[in-house]
């Protein structure tokens, strides 16, 4: 059986919610985006290490004065809650233990929900075959540091912000930023055989999430990383990704 399609391998999410006086502040420090430009709506995000890669890849929108919600993998939560709290040691907030949230596809777009209607296979299974298509990803524990920010395009889906000031890694994403750029990228892709898992090589290529393909039982679709050339080289067929993530990587000249 194509193990993709076992509920048991389904993502599963938490979301936590940040509190307080420092809220705002203390998340502007660790994130990638401008937490003062935040809606009501989940926008993709991560925090970084010192190395500049995605230890946290998360969704986060503010959902009151001072009161940021944040949905991560649950393999992840954990760890979150313990990273947030030691580098949050002495600011005035307060981060909620994990509890469950649900993928799910609302008005065509990736998103999640607290309705446990929404938490079944099927509806799970279109959250995921949405993302792939759209480019968004999601990181767990397997590919925690693995993954370079620009990499998976993120500054492509506002989740960067290169004006704000700093944050974890902010030196060695900047420097990429503006003087050089990254040679493997995120590309969404199609493949036969067994679904690799996520943080995967098939070759030269990584893979970042992957599933069955409902409409062909044999095969598989992904979010990989990979160079160009890497990828013309494989078995492995070029699916279009939306316009915005089209455009090269690169800093705009």
């Amino acid at each position: 059986m194509n193990h993709s399609s076992s509920p048991s391998s389904m993502p599963k999410f938490q979301q936590l919610t940040v509190a307080g006086e420092d809220a705002e502040k203390f998340l502007q420090g660790q994130l990638t985006c401008d937490v003062t430009k935040l809606g009501l709506s989940y926008q993709a995000a991560a925090i970084g290490n010192l190395k500049g890669r995605i230890e946290f890849g998360i969704w986060i929108k503010k959902q009151a004065e001072k009161h940021y919600d944040v949905v991560i993998s649950a393999d992840c939560a954990d760890s979150l809650k313990a990273h947030l709290n030691k580098y949050g040691a002495f600011s005035k907030f307060e981060t909620s233990a994990p509890t469950p949230i649900y993928p799910c596809v609302l008005d065509d777009e990736p998103t999640f929900s607290h309705k446990e209607s929404h938490d079944t296979l099927e509806g799970t299974q279109k959250w995921m075959q949405c993302s792939l298509a759209a480019g968004n990803y999601w990181i767990v524990s397997t590919t925690q540091g693995v993954f370079q920010p620009q990499e998976l395009r993120l500054h492509q889906r506002g989740g960067m912000d290169y004006d704000k000031g700093c944050y974890l890694g902010q030196e060695v994403i900047a420097r990429i930023y503006f003087k050089s750029a990254p040679k493997a990228f995120l590309h969404y892709v199609q493949g036969s055989g067994e679904v690799p898992a996520a943080g995967d090589k098939l070759g030269k290529i990584q893979v970042v999430n992957a599933m069955a393909n409902i409409q062909d039982t044999q095969g598989f679709i992904a979010l990989v990383v990979a160079r160009p050339d890497n990828l013309t080289e494989s078995d492995l067929s070029i699916l279009e990704l939306p316009a915005a993530l089209q455009i090269d990587v690169a800093r705009p000249k």
